[in-house]
Order: C-alpha cells, then structure tokens, then sequence
C-alpha cells in the first residue's frame, strides 16, 4: 500500500490530553520526503520522515507509535497494516537513537561522579566506619564471628575445623608455652587461642575473637622457635588492634557496594570473598606496621632476640622474592628487605644471652605438632 492516499490515525498534540482523528500521508515538500498529518481540526503538521521515531513498549497496542525527533512529544499513531509496513519501508531509521553532545558530556559526567561516589565510600567512609563500629561490637558478638570465619576458612582449605587443627599433645604444650612467653602481662580484650592449621601454606592469620592461626608451612620454614615467636607476636598486635574485626567489617561492606552497582553478590559469595580477605590478611600498611612494632615491643620485653624475626622475612625473601604472588600474607606484603630492616633495628639482645622460647626438645615437639 502506498500512503501517498490518506490514511486514519490517531494524533496527539503533546500540549493536551485531546485525541485528535486525523488523516496521514506522504507528500514532497521542498524536495524531502515527509508526513502531512491533516487533523480534524486545525492547521495539518508535517513531519520529515527522516526525522521519524518509533515509540516502543506501550501499555495498549493501537499500531506503530511516531514521534519526530529522539525528543519530540507529540505522538501519531497508525494503524496496523499495510500503512505501517510502507511506513516501515520508508523510514528505515525508526529505531534510530541520536545522542547529542551536551548529553554525552552530562552522561560522562554522571557516569564519574558515581564511579567517584563509589571509590570515596569503598576507599574513605567505609574504613572509618568499620574502625568506628570494630570498637562498638561486643566480645561476645566478636567471638562468635571468629569461630564461624575459622569453619569457613577450614572449608576453603579443604577440611572442616576439627580435620585441619593439629592436636598434637607434646606439640600443643610447647605451642602453649611460647604464647605464654609472648603474651606475658600484654592486655587483651579476649581470652587468646592459638592453634596450627595442617597446611603447607606459609602463613599466619588472626579472626575476629581473639584467635590466631599459625600454619604448619610457616612453622617448617622457621630456623628457629624465635622466628615463629616473631609471626605470633605480629598477629597478636593484629588482635590486639581488633584489625581483622575491622577488615571484615570493611570487607563485607565494600562487597556489599559492589554488589549494589554490579548485581546480587551475597551469600556463598560474601562468605568466600571474606574468608579469602581473612587467610590473606591484606591489612593496611599502617595496620601491617603497628603490628610488626607491636611484635617488635613483645620480643623486647620477653627478652628475644627481634633479629630472629628479621631472618624469617630474609628467608622469605631469599625463597620467593618481594612479589606479591606468593601465596603467603608474610610474603605477599611488598619489601620484605625493609621488614627485615626495621626489625634488626628495634633488636635490643643483639649478640648477647637470651633465655629461648623453647628449648631443643621442645622446638621438636612444635615441629611435629601435626602428626
């Protein structure tokens, strides 16, 4: 069908609620194909075709809904049919979306403010927050989410909690002894537990509740007891601070944005990312270095040698390198060098005697934790 004889449509004006009956075809006007629209009254409007757009997803299906222009108000509405074929035909730019530029610019800048919007709440209000809200949160409350952080990280070990902590009899009495020569008179706002996990894994770890992971890998990779004793005060400065209270929190919030802007990111998910958060222990680096200062005032006042610690990091080094691949939080900390550094510097035994945390007997025993 042509429309080049008239056709009944609908047509508002965009000014009023008013339906007007109107009678549509298509006509040359100055050399440019167009729409005359010939309402029932009043004067007929002409529209470029060119300059056609479809109006998609109406409530009622009355025909093919034209606007003029991306932000034309008025709307014609034609019939079903051989009419709205041919208009189909003609105006192969319906589905056409043009976006000017002032609009693009005013998109790009929505587009940064809420980019910038998310990386000031996830970078700067959500860590004060959860520095806020770690010093709010009952004991009680934060003992009962370490012990499920532990069932979730022995999960994502590949055992459950009784399975990967090692029992060892001889073991746990010299584990035992060197967290009493540690801790010491310190004061902590929970009642310490201290166990070993069955993995090669070298690594050390603190949840919420006031309880420290030591792995089996960390252990056979120290020379010495004192190194281990090291590890053990630096993640007691981690409980002591009530740092990974507040990466959890910081972490479960930032998942939560994350999820806000990207989709639904709870549940098994939430649990892995923060059970990953937790084993990789990526504190901070001003949180990393109150810890170690904190390992380093403990050895001081126990009267252990810090260089000890130091070797520990060089051997770290020596093994992996200072990159961040590493499987370990120990090492996947950036300069390990510097680590070792500071530790030596803050040793007060240097060569002279020292009273061993453990001593051969009982260094073996540690060793053999496990089995």
């Amino acid at each position: 069908m042509d429309i080049s004889a008239p056709v009944s449509g609908k047509y508002f004006d965009g000014n009023s609620a008013r339906q007007h009956g109107v009678q549509v075809y298509k006509d040359t006007r100055h050399g440019t194909a167009v729409l005359v629209i010939q309402p029932d009254t009043g004067a007929e409007v002409i529209w470029p075709i060119a300059e056609l757009r479809e109006v998609t997803e109406q409530a009622r299906d009355e025909g093919i809904v034209l606007r003029l222009g991306q932000d034309g108000i008025a709307r014609l509405i034609v019939p079903h049919g051989a009419a709205e074929d041919t208009i189909r035909a003609i105006a192969p730019d319906l589905g056409q979306v043009r976006v000017s530029r002032s609009k693009i610019r005013q998109l790009v800048l929505w587009v940064g403010g809420a980019v910038a919007s998310v990386v000031l709440i996830m970078v700067v209000i959500l860590p004060a927050l959860a520095n806020q809200l770690a010093t709010m949160i009952p004991v009680e409350r934060e003992q009962a989410l370490g012990r499920t952080a532990l069932g979730q990280i022995s999960s994502f070990l590949g055992g459950d909690l009784a399975e990967m902590t090692c029992s060892n009899p001889a073991g746990l009495k010299a584990l035992e002894k060197m967290t009493e020569r540690m801790v010491g008179d310190t004061a902590i706002p929970y009642d310490l537990k201290v166990n070993v996990f069955n993995h090669k894994m070298i690594n050390a770890f603190a949840v919420p509740g006031g309880q420290v992971v030591l792995f089996k890998g960390l252990i056979d990779a120290a020379r010495t007891p004192e190194e281990v004793a090291g590890v053990l005060g630096h993640e007691v400065g981690h409980v002591v601070h009530r740092d990974p209270t507040r990466l959890m929190l910081r972490s479960a919030g930032s998942v939560g944005i994350l999820g806000m802007v990207f989709g639904d990111f709870a549940g098994g998910a939430l649990a892995l990312v923060l059970t990953e958060q937790l084993i990789s222990a990526k504190y901070s680096q001003e949180a990393e270095a109150d810890a170690d200062v904190f390992a380093h005032d403990l050895l001081a006042t126990t009267g252990l040698p810090a260089n000890s610690f130091a070797q520990f990091f060089v051997t770290l080094r020596e093994k992996h390198g200072d990159s961040e691949g590493f499987m370990s939080h120990l090492a996947s900390h950036p300069n390990l060098q510097g680590r070792a550094e500071a530790a030596r510097a803050a040793d007060v035994i240097g060569e002279g005697p020292y009273t061993p945390v453990l001593n051969a007997a009982e260094w073996a025993d540690l060793r053999k934790i496990c089995d």
